[in-house]
């Protein structure tokens, strides 16, 4: 008979495989016991008493890491930490997304402005259903989506009951509409960003709101007013500023503003270390709600990211991990197409596709307007669709009228996405290429950007699967030649497309499989042209024209950065990560490096005969271009007559001011060669006046005319200006920066009026003020990460600072450092790193 073992498993665990000696010698010798290790951490989404908890650590610059044990309580601590330095942003655009800045605000967006802004917005945002999807659509979201929603929202709101609305950010402390938010109203503000490029951009909101059955000259935008308590002339006056404000309506250019980016992902051949190197620059807006937030998200074992995020969203849109990067550009793709509905002889509410009758059907919305006096008007207003979607409208001379014979519709691909958090939250969690990859097989979430990847086996990726309608090749082919189709895409930015025939439907989206991307083990770019030449040694071609067009001009800028990648990596021709951030912080100007020295050698050739100007108007410009002969054709803080170029290079037309023209087997270089006939010397002496102007000096520095201001709660400039070294988009830069006029929420922007043109008379395109140029927009949360043996070695920064509340020391020290310094900090990621500069910590609960 054979006694049982009496040594117990838990030393057994401890020694490893082993024999445990037996108190009887007669006893058979036990069999040695095998460790079996725990099982790995797996992803948990909910928390299972639903007590969440998260850990939170502050490095330098108010960075927070947080550490929970699943996805609902990282959410929470994100959440948290969120509102704590922003939570004036996200109330705002809670309020956009419910349709009540008229209720709070009043109608206009500009206090007293009579644009009408926010009854517009409250309207569309009503047409565009994001409540009413997300109330739909909540249920049937993944058990990982819900969990870091669910999250998200218990931790913002713990902040804004244990702070008191009393004692909030300036920017909204003591205001009615500083209220608790549901995991429907977050859903459905990830709804509307989906839809920032298309279907929620302004422009179509407005197209939308023209939208009316009725003759061409009713655009009678509030098909039934009645008035709550307001007097009659507190309601006419809002009708009346309406109807302005409509009037003004019709503009097919679909704005997005200044965004943009630069992104590089670097493989094995062109680094130095055999791994990969990513290069992360969103151009995004300084201010408003597509301000970046940066963070560190961990679950032990499971999840260790860095990254940026856009307000709301719980996991990173662009950041790293243990093992691979990624970034994004906003992409050349078209999220939606515009359809021409032929309607019935007898009915303008239905129309035919192949023979068939469908209908036009109508719904009422109604918003609630602040008229001021503790009084409000309800105003309705009838919107159409079709069953791709809204019907939208223009007048009549901008093409698009609702006719007897037509009306035109809006299909919009990035609609009720669902797939936004799952998408990112598989990237976040991604360990190698195929992870990475299938994210993009498994998910539609990528709204309106491209991806750039490299990881450290020294892949090199790029994908652009942003939202793209699946049309079929037939459809496709006549929309590369058909002249109609092809002459309107031109003309406006957009294709319109028959609605008479179902060969022009699409179905779904389009998949893995049909989206353009590249492996590559030197490098994948992108600096917001198409697709086509993501690497010079490869060039994409044949996807669908939705993606933009194969072999067409590169920006000035995209070809810096093709320069950059071919010249700025060192004698051994492969980068490591500092000459990366020497390129992405150089400051170069394609232009100036392409025009100047030509430029100068016409100067010469001028000597000191004026150059003459229209109205009489002549300019010696012997003084500008003996500025410009000094100048190092950089956009440094210590650069001297740089902005003198910028004026010129806003004057520069590349279409006839290059006599090289653009070729397609070229791309990179072409076009090129400054024309001699007289014109770039008139467009440097419109530059010589408008400074003078201005009242600058042509060999004023960069730092004495560019500059960042932060804009207090009244409105007010801080009074505290940062110089700032960059360059503007227009001269090919590639480290650039732009002056944004509004950013989509209720916050006040400070203006510096720009002076006028010389030449035209009208403010200049450059926002050159008599006070400079004023920066608010342009690169945000750049970083270079290289992986080693040891992980990922990074340096990055949020250009405008952690905080948007102005009372907070992280509201301007990251600008303050880059004013200084011109440089990237390091970011801390290891635990050491970590531990060994924490700035504080605290431990939060939903108990």
């Amino acid at each position: 008979m054979i006694k049982k073992n009496k040594c117990l498993l838990s030393m057994a665990l401890l020694i490893g495989l082993t024999a445990c000696q037996n108190d009887d010698k007669n006893d058979v010798e036990s069999t040695p016991v095998a460790v079996v290790p725990p099982p790995p951490p797996i992803l948990v989404a909910f928390d299972s008493d639903g007590v969440l908890s998260a850990n939170i650590r502050r490095t330098r610059y108010g960075v927070p890491h947080i550490t929970g044990d699943n996805l609902q309580s990282v959410g929470f601590g994100s959440g948290y930490v969120y509102a704590q330095d922003n939570i004036c942003i996200l109330a705002d655009q809670i309020i956009k997304i419910r349709s009540e800045r008229a209720k709070y605000f009043g109608p206009d967006k500009v206090l007293g402005s009579g644009d009408s802004g926010n009854i517009i917005s409250d309207f569309g945002h009503h047409a565009l259903a994001v409540m009413v999807s997300a109330k739909a659509l909540y249920p049937s979201l993944s058990e990982n989506t819900r969990a870091l929603i669910e999250g998200y929202v218990s931790g913002y709101n713990k902040y804004l009951s244990d702070t008191g609305v009393d004692n909030l950010a300036p920017h909204c402390a003591s205001k009615s509409w500083v209220t608790p938010i549901t995991p429907i109203d977050l859903t459905a503000y990830m709804f509307a960003t989906s839809q920032y490029a298309s279907g929620a951009n302004a422009t179509f909101m407005q197209l939308a709101f023209l939208a009316n059955p009725g003759e061409a000259t009713e655009y009678l935008p509030y098909v039934g007013v009645r008035a709550k308590s307001a007097s009659v002339g507190q309601r006419n006056d809002i009708i009346k500023n309406l109807e302005l404000a409509a009037s003004t309506f019709g503009d097919t250019t679909i704005d997005v503003g200044d965004l943009g980016s630069n992104g590089w992902g670097i493989g094995k051949d062109k680094t130095e270390n055999g791994k990969g190197i990513v290069l992360a620059n969103p151009h995004f807006p300084h201010t408003g709600h597509l301000r970046f937030y940066q963070s560190h998200l961990i679950i032990p074992g499971v999840m260790d990211v860095m990254g940026g995020s856009l307000q709301g969203f719980p996991v990173h849109n662009i950041g790293f991990n243990q093992n691979l990067g990624w970034t994004h550009t906003v992409s050349k793709s078209r999220r939606f197409v515009v359809y021409q509905l032929s309607l019935t002889e007898a009915n303008k509410l239905q129309y035919n596709v192949d023979g068939e009758t469908q209908n036009i059907t109508k719904k009422t919305y109604f918003v609630e307007v602040n008229a001021g006096s503790g009084n409000s008007v309800i105003l309705s207003k009838d919107y159409y669709y079709s069953h791709h979607g809204l019907i939208i409208e223009t007048p009549p001379s901008n093409g698009m009228a609702w006719s007897a014979n037509n009306a035109f519709t809006l299909r919009d691909a990035a609609e009720k996405n669902t797939d936004m958090i799952d998408h990112w939250l598989a990237m976040n969690l991604a360990t190698n290429l195929d992870e990475f990859q299938q994210a993009f097989k498994d998910f539609d979430g990528i709204p309106w950007v491209n991806t750039m990847y490299a990881d450290d086996q020294g892949n090199a990726f790029y994908i652009d699967k942003s939202r793209v309608l699946n049309l079929n090749d037939a459809a496709l082919g006549l929309m590369r030649t058909d002249p109609v189709l092809v002459g309107t895409r031109q003309a406006i930015g957009f294709d319109i497309l028959p609605g008479n025939t179902a060969l022009f439907e699409p179905d779904g989206l389009n998949s893995y499989q049909q989206a353009p991307k590249l492996l590559s083990s030197d490098y994948v770019q992108n600096s917001n042209d198409s697709y086509w030449f993501t690497n010079t040694a490869t060039p994409l071609s044949g996807y669908s024209v939705l993606y933009g067009d194969d072999f067409s001009p590169l920006s000035l800028r995209t070809r810096m950065g093709l320069k950059m990648l071919a010249d700025s990596a060192g004698e051994d021709n492969k980068f490591n990560s500092a000459e990366v951030e020497a390129a992405l912080l150089s400051n170069r100007a394609y232009l100036a490096e392409a025009v100047l020295d030509d430029l100068i050698s016409q100067c010469q050739a001028q000597g000191n005969t004026p150059v003459n100007l229209a109205e009489g108007m002549s300019v010696d410009v012997t003084a500008g271009c003996t500025v410009l002969s000094s100048w190092d054709k950089l956009f440094n803080k210590t650069s001297s007559g740089a902005h003198l170029f910028r004026e010129f290079a806003y004057k520069f037309n590349s279409a006839s001011q290059f006599t090289v023209a653009f070729n397609p087997e070229t791309p990179a270089i072409t076009p090129n060669t400054l024309v001699n006939d007289g014109s770039a010397l008139k467009a440097l002496a419109v530059a010589i006046k408008n400074i003078e102007a201005a009242g600058f000096a042509l060999d004023a520095t960069i730092a004495d005319i560019q500059f960042t201001e932060k804009t207090m709660a009244d409105g007010s400039a801080s009074g505290t200006k940062y110089p700032w070294a960059g360059s503007k988009h227009q001269e090919g830069g590639f480290n650039v920066f732009s002056s944004a006029k509004s950013d989509d929420t209720l916050y006040p922007i400070h203006q510096y009026l720009a002076v006028s043109d010389v030449e035209s008379g009208s403010l200049l395109k450059s926002d050159l003020t008599a006070d400079g140029y004023h920066i608010n927009s342009g690169s945000s949360w750049m970083f270079v990460v290289n992986f080693t043996d040891n992980g990922p070695s990074a340096r990055g920064l949020l250009s405008y600072s952690q905080s948007s509340n102005t009372d907070s020391e992280h509201s301007d020290d990251q600008n303050r450092y880059y004013s200084e310094t011109t440089t990237l900090r390091p970011l801390l990621f290891s635990e050491a790193d970590i531990s060994g500069n924490i700035i504080s910590e605290m431990d939060i609960s939903s108990n």
